[in-house]
């Protein structure tokens, strides 16, 4: 067998399974949104209706307000647990990547815990001002479901970029005058800009596209994966449900597409 025959059967495996999870799922999905009595138009619609359209601006919004505080969040504690070694640093580790292990549904469960009508905070705000603080069925109690779940996978990624950071360049920084927040501006934050950028792109794709804790809490506010799921299970619109799922997938693909503009192949695939 030549070199050029083995290389071709080596790829078939690949071209099952690209055509069989990719290509053809992609292709029927993209010829049912045209199926629909407006065709091609079906398209437009998540911009032409107003319904589709505000759907799209509140998930947009809030993957977005996702991704701002997970980064400051995530920045701040990356640099800090990956400088500085002491007791139970491991176990701190280990509880904040816990929640990589929960599907969506546990962490929107967990949210009405704390913040529904039975909730902690509920209970505990009652107890103080008389008054119940619930606000896990609204954008408030999904902001915080989202972050949840976003922190984990973006915390791992800016530890490890800090690591490998070159310390000569800061103390270099530090002997020419520089103060801490000149440092962390000009050398540090800088430094980590790949990895900020790309970590920002999974964290916004996955909020875009987030289902489980969307189904669990999303009561008082519409997003587009609840919205296409109530167009296919409650509605039976096929085409309308078909054209919001590539509208959504080609937002996202945008996202993670720019992100790897600028950073390489540093965006990984978001789970």
């Amino acid at each position: 067998m030549s070199h050029k025959s083995f290389l071709w059967l080596c790829l078939l495996p690949l071209a099952a399974v690209t055509s069989a999870f990719f290509l053809l799922p992609m292709s029927r999905l993209l010829v049912t949104g045209a199926e629909g009595p407006r065709g091609l138009a079906e398209y437009l619609a998540i911009l032409l209706e107003s319904r589709y359209r505000a759907t799209l601006l509140n998930t947009v919004v809030l993957a977005a307000a996702t991704t701002i505080a997970t980064l400051v969040i995530a920045t701040i504690a990356g640099l800090f647990l990956q400088r500085h070694r002491f007791p139970g640093r491991a176990l701190l580790v280990a509880i904040l990547t816990f929640p990589l292990a929960f599907p969506g549904v546990v962490i929107g469960f967990m949210i009405i815990l704390l913040a529904g009508r039975q909730g902690l905070i509920g209970e505990v705000s009652s107890r103080l001002t008389g008054d119940k603080l619930v606000f896990a069925y609204s954008i408030y109690g999904l902001f915080l479901g989202y972050l949840y779940f976003s922190i984990p996978r973006v915390i791992l990624t800016i530890m490890a970029a800090a690591q490998k950071l070159d310390p000569g360049l800061e103390e270099a920084a530090r002997s020419l005058g520089a103060g801490p927040w000149a440092v962390l501006r000009d050398v540090i934050l800088p430094a980590l800009a790949p990895a900020l950028v790309a970590s920002g792109a999974i964290a916004f794709a996955t909020a875009m596209g987030a289902f489980g804790t969307a189904f669990t809490l999303a009561t008082n506010i519409d997003v587009l994966p609840m919205l296409i799921y109530t167009e296919f299970t409650l509605a039976g619109n096929l085409a309308t449900s078909a054209a919001l799922s590539v509208g959504l997938g080609v937002m996202t693909w945008l996202i993670l597409a720019l992100s790897r503009s600028f950073t390489g192949n540093a965006v990984a695939a978001a789970g």
